[in-house]
């Protein structure tokens, strides 16, 4: 080696510069490019540009996107865009937006739905979001499915006969919940000025024919004589029932005493639990409070179970898995990150809003990360089922021989004999 390339090897190491002859040779030698050494080429750094909403990685890989593109959403969307290095393979988009969705505007309030049309990935359930001005009434109806209902603005009362007889009117205030039975009657009653809960269903077709039926539909269906002859009244009575269907209507706050001479649908057959004036106790891992709402302390509640949870900012959703059915989630707060692996070494991250859904497939491995250093996370989750059932990754591999899972793993004997054999649910 020249000794002027070992002075410029030197400085570079050292961080210093030179001065003097042997510093403007090396200058003069730099500035003829056809004489300087391959080896001695500057090099480009590269970054990823994912936070600008471009699929460029950190070693280079991707490029600019120079058609039409959403802007907004690649920025909100940084893993559509290849930000997770250990994703693979196909795996079909398992999330959708309520901002997405039409918005049904109606003289009381609006609603807007997410059905398997929307979210082809969600077999079991379908859900909306409902709005009710004060008095404003959800008419009188009932469904083939069954219905679960959370509020989280305002305070509304629900209304519901089953097929016994037996009645229920109760006032619900933020962070209650409803579950009305296949087939049972009920409405729903907007009680503050503006008024707004979370709708779910057990079926993910929801929109199909012979879901929903309306009172007031089907009077207008029926010839007023039978009509006359059924309730004992003179036909012209129905000559100003609402037609077509109308969905949501205006009304007024009255008096909604009402007495069945069957009884009252209360203690195991009630159709409500007030979580509200429930203490949620914190999680175990310390990161946030899990409320789980199911038949073990809801008993009518037997095709639909619930998790509400809160995640503080950084925390996360411990991996894990549900044996027992897909996992449907609503996202009301805060901004989260999810990686579902579906096997066969398929593997997809999401970004999730507040307003998002989404749905896990049946026993698909995930996570939940709150990716807000300042906010709490809170969302809700659903499965078509009896029960929430959910198996911890640490816990079963702290629950297995350490030697099996250090040789599968191929890692060390003692970190595995360190696991915690208890459920982390909520990591800080």
């Amino acid at each position: 080696m020249r000794l002027s390339a070992l002075v410029l090897a030197t400085a570079c190491l050292c961080g210093r510069s030179f001065a003097g002859p042997v510093a403007e040779d090396l200058s003069a030698r730099q500035e003829q490019p056809s004489r300087q050494s391959k080896h001695l080429r500057p090099v480009v750094e590269k970054r990823q540009q994912f936070k600008q909403g471009e699929p460029v990685d950190a070693t280079g890989k991707g490029g600019p996107i120079l058609g039409g593109t959403n802007k907004q959403l690649d920025l909100q969307n940084p893993d559509n865009l290849g930000a997770q290095s250990t994703d693979n393979g196909v795996v079909v988009n398992l999330k959708w937006s309520f901002s997405d969705s039409r918005t049904r505007l109606l003289a009381g309030g609006w609603v807007r739905e997410q059905v398997i049309t929307d979210l082809p990935a969600s077999h079991d359930i379908a859900a909306a979001q409902q709005h009710l001005k004060k008095g404003a009434l959800r008419e009188l109806h009932w469904h083939r499915v069954a219905e679960w209902g959370y509020v989280y603005a305002g305070s509304v009362i629900v209304s519901a006969v089953d097929e016994a007889g037996k009645n229920q009117v109760e006032k619900l205030e933020v962070g209650d919940i409803w579950y009305f039975p296949k087939g049972s009657a009920h409405t729903i009653q907007g009680l503050e000025d503006e008024n707004e809960y979370l709708l779910v269903f057990d079926d993910g077709d929801f929109d199909k024919v012979g879901t929903t039926f309306g009172v007031d539909d089907w009077i207008t269906h029926t010839p007023k004589s039978i009509l006359a002859k059924n309730f004992g009244v003179n036909e012209s009575l129905f000559n100003t029932v609402p037609t077509p269907d109308p969905y949501i209507v205006k009304g007024e706050v009255g008096d909604s005493t009402v007495t069945s001479p069957y009884g009252k649908l209360e203690g195991n057959s009630s159709y409500v639990y007030k979580l509200s004036q429930k203490k949620i106790p914190p999680a175990p891992g310390g990161g946030g409070t899990l409320a789980i709402v199911d038949s073990r302390n809801f008993p009518i509640a037997t095709t639909i179970a619930a998790a509400i949870v809160t995640l503080e900012p950084g925390g996360l959703r411990e991996l894990h898995w549900h044996p027992n059915a897909e996992e449907w989630l609503y996202f009301h707060h805060g901004q989260a990150r999810a990686t579902v692996f579906l096997g066969g070494a398929l593997a997809r991250t999401f970004d999730f809003y507040a307003g998002d859904t989404a749905v896990f497939p049946d026993n698909s491995g995930h996570y939940i990360e709150n990716t807000s250093p300042t906010e709490k996370l809170i969302w809700i989750e659903i499965y078509k089922s009896d029960r929430v059932a959910d198996i911890s990754l640490t816990q079963w591999l702290a629950l297995t021989p350490a030697p099996i899972v250090a040789k599968t793993l191929n890692i060390s004997l003692s970190v595995v004999e360190h696991l915690k054999k208890e459920k982390q649910i909520l990591i800080k």
